[in-house]
């Protein structure tokens, strides 16, 4: 007798929605994604967008990329396009190049239980680790995450095709997703974060199933490459939903493992005081985003394990070692624990580093000419943010504030990663504040995880 997952993909009669029954406009997708729609219709094969570019149309956002979707096997794309190239381990896609924008294609997936027939496609616990099996649109759409994002618009006629009810969802304002909810994290846990993602960023609510599972196989995100839940950290937290996605997350129970250390602290007894802090610096980083001013994602980290460096910090004080010192060495052990479940870059970290050993020095008095050498520290802009943002939430340091106020703000802000790797190095070895060399200490392992982009 077959399974539930096979039932479930036995081909469904779709609901077409015709185009005088939707908002998606032709003059809304970009010229370049046109293209490819129309010359992969032209040669005679399927082609669609699909995902989340579908979805946003329906909810009148505009759309930051689009995918496609089609029948034809990836060489046989590449065959239509010069300007291709092929990408990808777990599943191969094409991304067609115009300049520097990028239309990615993928070709139909089979079916789960096609998929797990070839040797070698699922690890043990039934996460999916390599996943080159094509099939049908009839079967692609069951190996897709929520019901919202399977959609798809045929460039054929115009029409939106739905076969999992997703447009209802839309409706609802439900995040609901497809198949088991229980089997869909197991073969991908990340997808219990991307959950609360789109929850958070569509201002959806998570079908009530699909929310007690992700309580329920939250530990599950602790078999996922650390490189790979760096790339979600990203996605959630720099993208103008941070302050809310938080909540949600430890609502869900996912925070305490993505971040073992944060969540200790924001339990026990300066819980309200680390939490208030969260808060802040997120609501900040949310009004950068909105403003369209320079992101870093080294101000939320350090705001994440602030309160449990400051008790390593006090520690080492206690066995009379000097506040800056007891920082470096508190700082440089925090991070080398929590690379280990989520790989953050050594740049980002020298950064978050950088930023808890200035709130030490920000505690001493400055002679002039070391004052003028600190203030060409790419840091310490940031580092002055953060130290404001203490005393918004709360802590004492107003005077500090008051002290370094003038200094930091005609300091230069670094603007992206690779000017702090200029500013913030020298001769292959990482200096501090005041331009002394130091180790470089543990960072996190540079590297991508495999990413399925076409949820």
């Amino acid at each position: 007798m077959p399974g539930k997952e096979q039932q479930r993909i036995a081909p469904l009669p779709p609901r077409i929605i015709p185009r005088d029954q939707h908002n998606i406009s032709r003059s809304r997708i970009g010229p370049n994604v046109l293209k490819v729609l129309y010359r992969l219709k032209n040669a005679g094969y399927k082609s669609y967008l699909v995902g989340g570019c579908v979805r946003d149309l329906l909810l009148d956002k505009q759309p930051k990329d689009f995918d496609v979707a089609t029948d034809a096997h990836p060489e046989q794309i590449r065959e239509l396009f010069r300007n291709c190239r092929l990408i990808g381990r777990r599943f191969r896609l094409a991304h067609i190049l115009f300049g520097r924008e990028i239309v990615e294609v993928s070709t139909f997936r089979a079916s789960h239980d096609r998929a797990r027939a070839h040797e070698g496609h699922s690890a043990e616990g039934g996460r999916i680790v390599r996943d080159n099996v094509y099939g049908d649109i009839e079967e692609d759409v069951w190996r897709r995450d929520f019901t919202v994002n399977a959609l798809f618009y045929n460039i054929q006629d115009f029409s939106v095709v739905d076969y999992v009810g997703g447009m209802k969802d839309i409706q609802r304002r439900q995040l609901r997703p497809l198949g088991d909810p229980d089997q869909r994290y197991r073969e991908d846990p990340v997808r219990m974060l991307r959950a609360v993602r789109f929850a958070v960023k569509l201002d959806m609510e998570i079908e009530p199933e699909a929310a007690r599972q992700i309580r329920e196989r939250a530990p599950l995100l602790e078999d996922v490459p650390a490189a790979r839940l760096f790339e979600e950290f990203l996605k959630m937290f720099l993208h103008g939903h941070a302050r809310d996605t938080f909540r949600r997350l430890r609502d869900y129970r996912l925070f305490g493992h993505l971040f073992p250390a944060a969540e200790r602290a924001m339990t026990g007894p300066s819980g309200e005081t680390a939490r208030t802090l969260m808060t802040q610096v997120l609501t900040d980083t949310d009004r950068r985003y909105r403003e369209d001013r320079p992101i870093s994602p080294a101000l939320p980290l350090a705001a994440l394990f602030w309160h449990p460096v400051q008790e390593l910090a006090e520690n080492h004080c206690s066995k009379g070692l000097s506040r800056i010192q007891a920082m470096e060495l508190a700082g440089a052990a925090l991070l080398s624990r929590q690379i280990k479940s989520l790989s953050i870059p050594r740049l980002v970290t020298a950064t978050v580093r950088d930023i808890w050993e200035f709130q030490a020095r920000f505690e001493e008095r400055w002679i002039k000419q070391r004052r003028e050498r600190l203030q060409k520290h790419p840091a310490l802009r940031a580092s002055y943010d953060f130290l404001a943002l203490r005393h918004e939430a709360g802590e004492e340091v107003g005077e500090l504030v008051q002290r370094w106020r003038e200094l930091a703000m005609s300091a230069p802000v670094a603007g992206n990663r690779q000017r702090m790797r200029q500013d913030g190095h020298r001769d292959g070895r990482r200096r501090g504040p005041l331009g002394f060399r130091r180790g470089r200490g543990r960072g996190g392992r540079r590297g991508r995880g495999d990413r399925d982009r076409r949820e």
